[in-house]
């Protein structure tokens, strides 16, 4: 397979080489400097031992010829270095183990015009990703590549979807073209290697200053002259980093058409729409786990509770279904991104989703779709990987008590129920999922004769206005970092305009107008939203129930203001414990540090006897509060502080915030409930 690259890949490809080849000259005229520098420390040093032999002479001329040479081997060290991947996470798999996995990747490779990889690995991850172990040296001589697959990728994905993102990996490597890129890549990791890699050499420098104070003294004076060597390397080295993204984008464009001419631009695109929703189902699952520790849940398969969770949330949001797999559009992909800004990221490796897609679509290339299983179903075993990689997440967590496992079925109901108790009812269409009712005086309206209106108050435009005001602080807050010059960028577009940095104070006054203007387009549906619900309790004889849940919601909204600054006061006010402080001063800020308490203690007092927050205190939460509400906990004895009990407050105010934002959203919850409740009656 041949693919003609790009004039765009050229471009950058010619940008990267210059600017390697710039780097290289800088670092060659600071190497000969250097070798001369050497030079004449060597020829002093033995100068003067030869000159005056005694112990300082001596001592004196290792020191001064140590000079030079330390400057040398921070020059050449990069040519000994080998950057070796972490694969402590991963399992290496063999053909015998999974035989039709290697042979479907063998046709790939032979379609791509690549080598099979030198290694096999799985993982966890949403991912899959070719790598290697990588020097100066495999610049110059051909390395096979490793493959790692993640199960929780292949466990979302159809085979023909697999296929193209196999495809696009080797696809890095397959095109004579593209081994430009790969020698732009090891450069550019030599280059990092040799300024930010130092540890070793650190360590070495270290271990020759100790031996005497005369090599001290050179080894301070050499360090001194490597990083001054450091601070210009480092400037041609964002020249040479920026180059190679600029070309890290155009190859992913690349390994996409290679990818597209294997398996279709259709499988490729519709694996990328879904990735971030596959992704975020695999964290929902961890994140369960993660907050069962207390009470020892565990799962044998925590893959299977991802698949769940996948058709779950794509239920929930009415996507469709193809091949037992959830299918998004690119519409859904910007549902909740409304910016109107765009600012090219020149250190990105990896253009946008949107753009690969976008590029994918042009190709238009359409190939038949030979295999609609889900690509797990290509591993023999595996139910053994699953159950491998759900021990080795679950082996690094210690449990209080004893662990009992969860089965699917009953992890699919409690989950259900979590998303529910989470979730605002239906008939909102999302309107509050980020937003608050708007605060207004209840008493100035009166209710609505309008009863026909409710899906013009929830329809797609009103709760578009919501993220388009989301959008439009965003963007207001990027073009003040660029207008401030705190985000260096000579031009962006905005609205699909191209404006220059000079021109973002006359734009944000059109934003700041543009945002006052969606404010209140929203605070009139919110009041347009209270009449109608206001009309149907006044004819079911609620209305008194009905406002005073409105204003409970308000005093609340004040309330968490309130408690917001007071955790900020006692936060600020236990500074002291974590840096280094005098004696005298701990007690003069414990004094202060009790003050405070009182009033911390007693709101959290009031806040653990709601009755909304009932049940929604984990048991070692409260424990905790009672211990810390129990009395006054002593800080600090004689010249120590009491960790058991720093422990306590710290986990008080940490759970405080927990408790408050739950309070605040339960509260919101109870409203909007009590609305929906109003249309059933």
């Amino acid at each position: 397979m041949e693919i003609q690259t790009s004039a765009s890949f050229k471009k950058m490809t010619t940008k990267a080489i210059f600017a390697i080849v710039l780097f290289m000259l800088v670092y060659i005229l600071l190497l000969a400097l250097a070798i001369g520098l050497t030079i004449f420390c060597g020829v002093a040093g033995i100068a003067l031992i030869v000159f005056k032999p005694m112990v300082i002479t001596i001592g004196l001329g290792l020191g001064i010829a140590s000079l030079g040479f330390f400057i040398l081997i921070f020059l050449f060290k990069f040519l000994f270095k080998k950057h070796k991947i972490d694969r402590s996470h991963l399992v290496e798999i063999t053909q015998d183990q999974e035989p039709r996995l290697f042979q479907f990747i063998q046709e790939i490779v032979q379609e791509v015009g690549t080598d099979f990889p030198k290694k096999i690995y799985l993982s966890s991850d949403v991912n899959a990703s070719v790598f290697y172990d990588s020097s100066f040296w495999s610049m110059f001589f051909p390395i096979r590549k490793n493959l790692q697959i993640g199960i929780g990728l292949v466990n979302t994905i159809s085979e023909q979807e697999f296929k193209a993102i196999m495809a696009h990996e080797f696809g890095h490597f397959s095109q004579r073209t593209m081994k430009v890129g790969s020698f732009v890549y090891n450069v550019n990791q030599v280059i990092y290697n040799m300024l930010y890699d130092n540890e070793s050499f650190q360590e070495m420098i270290a271990r020759w200053a100790n031996i005497s104070g005369y090599f001290s003294l050179f080894v301070h004076i050499a360090v001194g002259i490597i990083s001054g060597i450091q601070s210009v390397l480092k400037k041609m080295y964002e020249v040479v980093n920026i180059s190679y993204m600029a070309l890290s984008r155009e190859m992913e464009f690349h390994a996409d058409e290679v990818a597209a001419n294997v398996a279709g631009y259709l499988p490729l695109k519709e694996s990328l729409l879904r990735m971030d929703l596959a992704d975020h189902s695999y964290s929902t699952v961890v994140n369960y786990y993660t907050n069962r520790i207390s009470d020892g849940v565990t799962t044998k398969n925590i893959f299977q509770n991802q698949r769940f969770v996948l058709n779950y949330l794509a239920q929930i949001n009415n996507y469709t279904f193809k091949n037992e797999l959830p299918v998004l559009s690119n519409q859904d992909l910007s549902k909740y991104n409304k910016s109107k800004l765009n600012i090219k990221d020149q250190w990105a490796s990896h253009p946008s989703t949107i753009e690969r897609i976008t590029a994918l679509e042009k190709l238009n290339i359409v190939k038949p779709y030979t295999n609609s299983n889900l690509a797990i179903s290509l591993f023999d075993q595996v139910h053994k990987w699953e159950e491998l990689f759900t021990e080795k997440l679950f082996s690094s967590i210690v449990y209080e008590s004893n662990t009992q496992e969860i089965a699917p079925e009953s992890f699919q109901t409690e989950f259900s129920k979590l998303i529910a108790s989470n979730s605002f009812p239906a008939i909102y269409n999302e309107y509050y999922d980020n937003k608050n009712p708007t605060l207004f005086d209840i008493d100035d309206f009166a209710k609505s004769n309008d009863l026909s209106s409710l899906d013009v108050l929830f329809n797609r435009e009103k709760v578009d206005m919501i993220y388009e005001l989301i959008a439009l602080e965003n963007d207001k807050n990027a073009i003040t970092s660029i207008n401030s010059g705190e985000y260096n960028v000579k031009t962006f577009d905005y609205d699909g305009k191209k404006y220059k940095a000079k021109d973002a104070v006359s734009l944000l006054i059109l934003i700041d107008k543009e945002i006052e203007s969606r404010k209140e387009k929203i605070k009139q549906n919110d009041i347009h939203i209270y009449q109608f619900f206001l009309s149907l309790a006044s004819k079911q004889g609620k209305e008194v129930i009905f406002k005073e849940k409105y204003r409970d919601y308000y005093r609340l909204d004040k309330a968490f203001d309130n408690r917001m600054d007071l955790f900020a006061k006692i936060y600020n006010g236990s500074e002291f414990i974590r840096v280094t402080t005098t004696f005298d001063l701990i007690e003069l800020y414990l004094k202060d540090l009790a003050v405070l308490e009182i009033e911390f203690k007693n709101d959290i007092r009031s806040l653990i006897k709601q009755e909304l927050l009932k049940g929604e205190i984990p048991d070692a939460m409260f424990q905790n509060y009672t211990t810390y509400l129990s009395g006054e906990l002593t800080y600090f004895s004689g010249n120590r502080y009491k960790d058991d009990n720093l422990n306590i407050l710290v986990t008080a105010m940490n759970d405080y915030n927990y408790i408050v934002s739950r309070h605040y959203f339960l509260t919101k919850m109870d409203l909007l409930t009590y609305q929906a409740e109003l249309l059933n009656d």
